[in-house]
């Protein structure tokens, strides 16, 4: 069946499968080359009987290898799209979606606790120095992390249409990269939310560092509970935690605390297509809870908010290029990180990142940047003040 599977499915370029105890077989042609070797024979069965979960599976478990993970991931998400929108499998997957997403107060810290509490170590040996763990920004010209990061920072910052002296929300503020950079940059004061004791950790010691204590406040708090409003409201990264039945409270949230002439920008990963589901494999070890929405789920919910959508740029191939660069890193420390966590932890994180990066390339994944205000007024009416920011380097 698996030979079968492969044969009429693999059009654009070629893949090599070895099985157990001998016996090769190829499928496809051309570039790029992947291969595969099988060393447990169940796991044919297995990653047939549920692609989306069971090739994950199966390489933490070290049922099978291959010289290049992402060449053979990319030939394989090339080739096979998701499962069919009417299929059986995909409406039993929409009906339960709002399970999946359950992102009440409580289980809204246990979700970020999985994967944001995991050891400040980790996160610093794959990430740029300011530990950005969101999608670079790679305008002509740049070809490395840092500086990817940096003109990212840069965008967002010229995107909020700062003046000294504002007061700036930021929800889901990682490790304080962002909020630091806006208190120093532009002279206003940042109240950073996380739900993360980790993240929370690490803020106030760079906060603290860098002598901001007066201009910066890291919380530990729900954006739900927040009482203040603000002149700027910014959010990276921490839209695909909110769940789409939430979407409504979370855009609530964003117009009570806002003036009314305040300016939000929202980065988040987003489909081209139609409304999902979550991958059932990054569920459960990577993000759960977690949630990439559609275009027309975010602007539905923006609209019933009564805010305007006051410009809205889609960020192609940017994070498959950052998660490319993860990758990279990750194996030039990953014999490190596995003496410390086990092969079983590499395994699973070094799929995460090259699935995710081939996603971009495949599945129809893009970044968001929805900027919107109460008044649509709040912002100059051309882009103008965005490009002619970054030619003076702002």
């Amino acid at each position: 069946m698996l030979d079968r599977f492969l044969h009429d499915g693999i059009e654009w370029g070629s893949l090599t499968l070895e099985r157990p105890g001998g016996g090769t077989r190829h499928f496809g042609s051309g570039q790029p080359e992947a291969d595969i070797t099988l060393h447990d024979r169940r796991v044919e069965r297995r990653v047939l009987s549920d692609p989306d979960f069971m090739l994950g599976q199966t390489y933490m478990e070290e049922g099978w290898s291959t010289s290049d993970l992402r060449t053979l991931l990319a030939v394989l998400m090339g080739n096979f799209d998701d499962s069919e929108p009417g299929s059986a499998k995909r409406l039993v997957q929409a009906a339960i979606r709002p399970l999946q997403q359950w992102n009440r107060r409580a289980a809204s810290r246990r979700n970020v606790a999985h994967h944001y509490d995991l050891d400040e170590s980790l996160f610093r040996r794959f990430l740029d120095t300011d530990m950005q763990y969101s999608c670079a920004y790679w305008p002509d010209g740049v070809d490395d992390l840092e500086n990817a990061q940096a003109a990212k920072r840069a965008l967002i910052r010229r995107k909020l249409c700062l003046e000294p002296g504002q007061q700036v929300l930021d929800i889901g503020c990682g490790w304080g990269g962002l909020a630091i950079e806006l208190a120093e940059q532009a002279d206003v004061r940042v109240i950073g939310l996380t739900l993360s004791e980790e993240q929370a950790r690490v803020a106030r010691d760079r906060v603290r560092e860098r002598g901001l204590e007066d201009r910066v406040d890291i919380r530990i708090q729900d954006y739900r509970d927040v009482p203040e409003r603000f002149d700027r409201i910014v959010s990276v990264g921490m839209f695909e935690h909110v769940g789409a039945q939430y979407y409504d409270t979370y855009f609530r949230a964003l117009h009570d605390h806002l003036t009314p002439d305040g300016v939000v920008l929202l980065h988040t990963i987003g489909r081209l297509g139609r409304p999902g589901v979550t991958n059932p494999w990054i569920r459960r070890y990577i993000f759960p809870g977690g949630y990439i929405p559609s275009m027309s789920e975010v602007s539905a919910a923006i609209e019933r908010q009564h805010l305007a959508t006051t410009d809205l740029e889609v960020l192609r191939l940017h994070y498959a290029y950052t998660l490319a660069a993860w990758f990279e890193r990750f194996q030039a420390v990953r014999d490190q990180v596995a003496a410390e966590k086990g092969e079983r932890f590499c395994r699973m994180w070094e799929f995460y990142l090259a699935a995710s990066e081939m996603a971009f390339h495949y599945r129809g994944l893009v970044v968001f940047h929805f900027q919107l205000a109460a008044d649509q007024a709040a912002v100059p009416l051309s882009r103008g003040y965005l490009h002619e920011a970054a030619a003076v380097g702002a």
